[in-house]
């Protein structure tokens, strides 16, 4: 299995998934954007995102569906949920709502603050995007009281993928916004020894 991966990126989630997994794979560090930085990493990935994960004739490009391909083709692990639990919906919910609703918003407000060129910024973008992101992160607030982990009872992929939006949320500073609950998990991830080890890539 081989990763390309830019530190920081949304590729830290098959990282992440790939150490807690304990799992062998070539990881491939890029500097961002590799579409540019990258010598034929378009070849690779036409769309010129991050990350690419290949494992074998497959070929993948989003994040979160890497980690479910992870638990289900190299599985079965306890980070991974099967579709006879009672909360396989809801862990299903979470891994698509970390990037549909979540970190979607954080993209426009990374773009428009600071990889835009100055004269190209947007303030009023980075503005209103912070703010749709603070209000999709209450369901997030409200799904941990109480808890430690967002289904099962236990450290799943669906925390991994809702852990990088609030992890990409502090790096852009968001963090001071939020909530008890989300603070508190948050630290709890960044915690953990393959959270450490992945974010450690260069």
């Amino acid at each position: 299995m081989k990763l390309y991966h830019c530190k920081g990126a949304r590729s830290l989630r098959p990282l992440w998934a790939l150490e807690e997994m304990g799992l062998e794979y070539e990881l491939v560090t890029m500097e961002f954007p590799p579409r540019f930085n990258h010598e034929g990493y378009l070849d690779i990935n036409p769309l010129g995102t991050v990350p690419t994960f290949i494992d074998g004739d497959v070929t993948m490009t989003e994040s979160s569906g890497i980690c479910q391909y992870l638990v289900d083709k190299h599985g079965p692990h306890l980070i991974g949920l099967d579709p006879g639990h009672l909360e396989y919906g809801d862990y299903l919910n979470w891994l698509h709502r970390s990037d549909a609703t979540l970190t979607f918003p954080l993209a426009i407000v990374l773009r428009y603050s600071e990889l835009e060129p100055e004269e190209r910024r947007i303030p009023q973008a980075v503005e209103d995007y912070s703010i749709w992101f603070m209000a999709r992160l209450r369901s997030v607030e409200a799904a941990l009281e109480g808890k430690e982990f967002l289904v099962a009872n236990r450290f799943t992929i669906a925390d991994i993928a809702v852990g990088y939006a609030l992890f990409m949320g502090a790096r852009l500073g968001l963090d001071e916004r939020y909530k008890p609950n989300c603070k508190r998990y948050l630290e709890s991830l960044m915690a953990r020894e393959a959270f450490k080890r992945a974010n450690s890539e260069a």
